[in-house]
């Protein structure tokens, strides 16, 4: 995946470089600023360090740099107290997102310590300003406190980070549809005009004949290529025909030039409508699969809604899936998750497994698809939906993943995964459909409800958290 590029903004004040205490502070406070940049280049972004910052123009220069550069974020750092109105302009006027660090080098500042380093440590005071500003400015921003040592705030800025850059990359996205949306499902169903006035998301449909085009100048070579790779990966249930599997790669691969081609963030279909004039004659559930594990959005039944939702928490969590609440465990706990082909193979534990499906619903020939189950760890359940009062709203829970105990798993022809809510199976059910969620959802390991709330905030939509 490629490196996030993200502006470090150090904050300081003129007038200490005027009266000669600048001085003995920068030889110190300088090489801290550059230990934080490359904390945060450690945890695999490509990080741009601004000189230090201390008037209106100098503010200015770095937020422009930082645009100009293609910089996704800014993270902002107070070296010492700096004057709000210094940097409130630059900082308010600016799209990129604002994640500010709050952290010293110093760890204890009890009585028994040395006066002098308070030189060195009290730009908490710049932080209480300059958010006060902000909020003022009505410019969204998340703040991440703690010694950057003994706490886990460079952990915590960099899942704000991936937020911003996920809220981010949402407007001005594609995503692609295939046969238009599953007949009389209502819940994620939205008209293409609203996704472009509401979130900036173009909605592209293949042409007459496109994809059949594609599928005609699919190579042989790379269909040989794409067949090995698949029987490598996976094992099968059943037989799989190598002509049943060269259908299925022809189709998947027409599927990946379109998204190609036409720049897509994200695509769903609708399995009902394939082999109805599409120009693909399998439902391409293995390609929905290999679309998710390179960074590119999926949900099933032509739901473009949550399919740019997943697209765009692709973008900073690579650790993202289209999932599908299919049946409650009451005894264990646990909700199954499922769907008929689509999961990230990414997030899943074991050896994937596949089979030839005996397609009976709608015109499209058997496919060949995969399955697997989805690994344990913690995650945070996301639902995109819509009410009568609030219009668009996110619905947020901290969960846990749980791979099944060794020797029980009986469903190895199914996607499957099993998630523990925050609280008893009933009751979070109930939140969910009280609530108004659709039955289509995302799931992201390794992010925070915290992180998940600024994504909602820098969208301007209202969220629920369930914990």
């Amino acid at each position: 995946m490629e490196k996030i590029k993200i502006g470090f903004l150090p904050l300081y004040i003129k007038l200490y470089d005027d009266c000669g205490s600048g001085a003995k502070a920068r030889p110190r406070l300088e090489p801290f600023a550059e230990k934080l940049a490359g904390q945060l280049g450690g945890r695999g972004f490509d990080v741009m360090l601004s000189p230090f910052c201390r008037i209106k123009s100098e503010f200015d220069k770095a937020v422009a740099d930082f645009e100009a550069a293609g910089c996704r974020a800014i993270v902002t750092w107070h070296a010492a107290y700096s004057p709000s109105l210094e940097s409130i302009s630059a900082l308010a006027g600016t799209g990129l997102p604002i994640v500010v660090l709050d952290t010293t080098e110093t760890y204890a500042f009890g009585p028994d310590q040395d006066p002098g380093e308070i030189s060195y440590c009290h730009g908490i005071h710049g932080v209480m300003d300059m958010c006060s500003m902000l909020h003022r400015h009505g410019k969204a921003f998340a703040i991440a406190a703690g010694h950057i040592e003994h706490s886990d705030v460079i952990d915590r800025a960099t899942g704000l980070l991936r937020a911003a850059v996920a809220a981010s990359s949402l407007e001005g996205s594609r995503t692609g549809s295939i046969g238009g949306s599953f007949d009389g499902m209502g819940d994620f169903l939205v008209s293409d005009d609203e996704m472009k006035s509401r979130f900036g998301v173009d909605v592209i449909y293949p042409a007459d004949g496109e994809l059949a085009g594609y599928k005609e100048l699919v190579k042989d070579s790379d269909i040989a290529a794409e067949m090995n790779k698949i029987r490598t990966e996976c094992e099968p249930i059943s037989e799989v025909t190598d002509e049943c599997l060269m259908r299925t790669v022809r189709n998947d691969l027409a599927v990946r030039r379109w998204i190609e081609e036409k720049g897509l963030d994200a695509f769903t279909a609708n399995f009902r409508e394939i082999g109805n004039g599409t120009g693909l004659d399998i439902m391409p559930f293995m390609e929905a699969c290999d679309a998710m594990a390179r960074g590119t959005g999926y949900a099933g039944e032509g739901d473009v809604l949550t399919a740019s939702l997943v697209g765009a928490l692709l973008k900073g969590y690579p650790e993202t899936a289209f999932i599908e609440i299919f049946c409650p465990d009451w005894k264990g706990g646990t909700l199954m998750l499922s769907h008929m082909g689509e999961y990230n193979p990414n997030l899943t534990e074991g050896k994937r497994t596949m089979l030839e499906m005996n397609f009976i619903y709608g015109g499209a020939k058997n496919p060949v698809v995969s399955y697997g189950c989805y690994k344990s760890g913690d995650a945070v359940f996301i639902n995109l939906f819509r009410t009568k009062a609030e219009g668009f709203k996110l619905f947020i829970s901290p969960v846990k993943m749980e791979a099944p105990a060794e020797g029980t798993d009986n469903f190895p022809n199914k996607v499957r995964g099993w998630m523990r809510p925050c609280m008893p199976v009933a009751d979070f059910l109930e939140a969910l459909s009280f609530e108004g969620a659709t039955h289509h959802s995302a799931l992201v390991y390794g992010a925070r409800v915290a992180e998940i709330e600024y994504f909602a905030k820098l969208l301007g939509l209202p969220f629920v958290t369930v914990k």
